[in-house]
């Protein structure tokens, strides 16, 4: 496997995370020549805006900050990381795995333009990120779908009950309902991976999704 960019996403809840650091794991065990990146990159100055949006320091709704430059936010920091962190391991023949990446301004920013702008917007997110910013193009998209109905106790559960801890993205239940159409909209027009992580009513267990997901990595050629 050389030259591989396999990105995991999934909305908040989803176990994206876990899942993530399993698969690196994974990796790292088996000897596979890989890095690991995650985004946002809290750990990277150029994530400030970001946070700063999250935060809620624009606006206490997301919806009042347009798809546009909130994209370019989020989009500034993968730049940053790519050139600081990634871009040599990439080049090299390493594999490349990601949690989240320019998918996620999909997901999250093309919700807030109107459905009859959401191939206008994809068009302008790959062509912006993609041939602009000159970010690679991923091989593999894996979308984690969990209903937000659970997701949001698995979220409840990660902060212990504390529900001041949730971003401004994470605490609007109907935003991340629209967020999710959004996902399968992209992800049927981009050929994303869609990787189902409950039986409707409760979480399935973990090592059966991270089976899941290793079966599509390994397809890659």
């Amino acid at each position: 496997m050389k030259n591989k960019l396999v990105v995991i996403e999934g909305l908040d809840g989803s176990g994206k995370s876990t899942q993530f650091e399993i698969i690196d794991k994974f990796f790292t065990q088996n000897n596979i020549p890989h890095k690991s990146i995650s985004f946002p990159d809290y750990n990277n100055q150029s994530s400030a805006l970001v946070k700063m949006y999250l935060g809620g320091e624009f606006s206490k709704n997301a919806n009042d900050i347009n798809a546009y430059a909130a994209s370019s936010f989020y989009a500034v920091d993968r730049y940053a990381s790519f050139k600081l962190y990634w871009e040599n391991a990439y080049k090299k023949g390493d594999l490349i795995l990601a949690s989240r990446y320019v998918t996620s301004n999909a997901i999250y920013q093309m919700v807030k333009c109107d459905k009859s702008e959401w191939d206008e917007y994809l068009a302008w997110l790959s062509d912006y990120e993609y041939s602009k910013l000159g970010l690679p193009v991923p091989d593999l998209v894996i979308f984690l779908d969990m209903p937000i109905e659970i997701s949001q106790k698995l979220l409840t559960k990660r902060y212990y009950g504390d529900e001041s801890k949730k971003d401004i993205h994470e605490v609007d239940i109907e935003f991340l309902k629209s967020c999710r159409k959004t996902a399968l909209y992209t992800a049927k027009k981009q050929n994303w991976k869609i990787i189902s992580c409950s039986d409707g009513n409760l979480p399935l267990p973990v090592d059966v999704i991270t089976e899941r997901i290793l079966n599509e990595i390994n397809k890659l050629k």
